[in-house]
This record gives structure tokens, sequence and C-alpha cells, in this order.
């Protein structure tokens, strides 16, 4: 896993923050100095703290769990979906659908109804259908596909969330911290940090800040799923070896049951003839 140099983070102006009249006072530890009346971030500290994320999503991904990524802003969308995608992890870039952790439930009858009308598609049911029922249900599918399409494999609430400018998806944080959801997300200097659980510091608005930040952390995330996969490929053959033993001896209990029954039966057939 390779954290991005000082140098990578400042080419890509991750240390540009908001005007100084905009800040929130609660990212003062994470402002290095003021220039022109704007707000300069620590890349150290952006650094250490891309590093720290990176770690806690990698054993995440390593656990099998999903995490969603969040972005709504026209900046992050592509590269969301994009770094998303390359690790099989749901996402949202379109509007946010409120009560989607804290109702999960209605969400995902939502994403059942796009499968059962891919499901009328194949048998033959919507041939069946007036032009106009046709019409209103391709309408319902195109829409459920551009909200919830991302989130089609997302079949339990997020083991964690991924924020791009807390600030624009504050609705997500809410609901995130509601649930007991860990929130990791890139924090500029105009937002508040209180209520995210890892923060990194830096550029939200810039689409190369954006693309450097995600890929360390999901080129992280990707070295997780790989360990997964490593450890799932050798699992197998010890639980082979450690289910024989059990096995046996279940056979050897059979076998001694019926020794211990055999006497009992034969000998009422011995005394039948002395009761005579």
């Amino acid at each position: 896993m390779a954290t991005p140099t000082f140098d990578q983070l400042l080419e890509a102006g991750c240390h540009f923050g908001h005007l100084k009249r905009k800040w929130n006072p609660a990212m003062a530890p994470y402002i290095f100095m003021e220039r022109n009346g704007i707000h300069i971030i620590d890349l150290y500290k952006t650094a250490a703290k891309i590093e720290e994320a990176a770690n806690a999503l990698k054993q995440i991904a390593k656990s099998g769990k999903k995490v969603l990524f969040v972005a709504t802003k026209k900046q992050a969308k592509e590269a969301i979906a994009d770094k998303a995608a390359s690790v099989n992890m749901p996402y949202v870039i379109e509007r946010w659908p409120g009560g989607m952790l804290t109702n999960f439930p209605t969400i995902r009858k939502a994403v059942k109804k796009m499968t059962q009308i891919d499901k009328m598609t194949k048998d033959g049911t919507f041939d069946n259908l007036s032009k106009r029922e046709k019409l209103q249900i391709t309408r319902q599918r195109a829409k459920l596909e551009k909200n919830l399409g991302s989130i089609a494999d997302l079949s339990k609430l997020p083991a964690a969330l991924f924020v791009v400018d807390v600030m624009k998806e504050h609705i997500a944080v809410a609901e995130a911290n509601r649930l007991g959801i860990p929130v990791f997300a890139i924090v500029d200097t105009n937002s508040n940090p209180d209520n995210i659980d890892f923060v990194i510091p830096a550029n939200d608005d810039a689409s190369k800040s954006i693309d450097v930040i995600l890929g360390a952390v999901c080129a992280a995330m990707a070295e997780g799923l790989e360990e997964r996969k490593v450890e799932k490929t050798d699992a197998p053959e010890e639980k082979e070896e450690g289910a024989e033993a059990p096995a046996a001896g279940k056979r050897r209990r059979v076998v001694r049951r019926n020794e211990a029954e055999a006497p009992a039966a034969e000998a009422p057939a011995v005394e039948a003839p002395a009761a005579e």
C-alpha cells in the first residue's frame, strides 16, 4: 500500500482550503497557514490521515464487508464511480435517497422492484403488456437504475461510509452517525470534522485532489480483498482435515452403541424357553 507523498498531494492541490472567512474553527489543527485570505492545509497531516484511513478500510475489505462511497458533487462523481467499481463497492453519485440507511428495508424493496422488472423482460411477461404499460415500466426501471443501480448488490447496511464533502452530504453523515456506522471523509477547511470518525483534511473541490486520495484508499482496499481471496483459497484444505476427526469419532460412537445393545437384544431369546 503506497501512501501519496507530500509532493503528489501538493501537485494535486490537496493543500488549498477555503477562504479564511468561511473556515470552521474545528479544522484549526489541520491548517498550516493562511495565504492571500485562503487557508492552507498541512499536507503532512493529510498524508498521515490517508494512511490511517487506508489501513482501516483495508481491514474492512479483508473482512468481506462493504463500504458505501458517497459523492454527489460534479467534481467527484466520475472518480467515485471508477474507483468504487474497481474494488466492487457500492456508491451513490446521484441525489442521496433520504432514509437510505435509517430506512434501509424500503430501499431494498425498490432494488427488488428493479430485479422483478428484469425478470419480466426475460420470461416474456413484459411482451404481453400494452404499449403504455411498457413505457411506464421502462421509465420506472431507468429511474431506479440511475438512483439505485450502483447499490443493487448492497443486501445489508454497509460497514462504513466514505464521503466527499461532508457539508453537501450532511444527511448521509447524520444517518450513519445515528446508526453507529463509521464515517471516512475528505474534509475541507469550511467543514465540521466532529462527526467524522476518520478525517482526511484536504481540498474536496478539486477533482485531482479527490482522485489521488480515492486512489490511495481504494488501492489499500484492493490489497485487503486480495489477501481475503488468498486466505479463502487456503481455508478449504484446513477445514477438510479438521472435519475428518469428528466424523471418525461419530462412527466409533455408533459402533460402541451397537455393541452395547447387542447382548440386551439377545437376552429375551435365551430366557424364553425357561418361562414355558
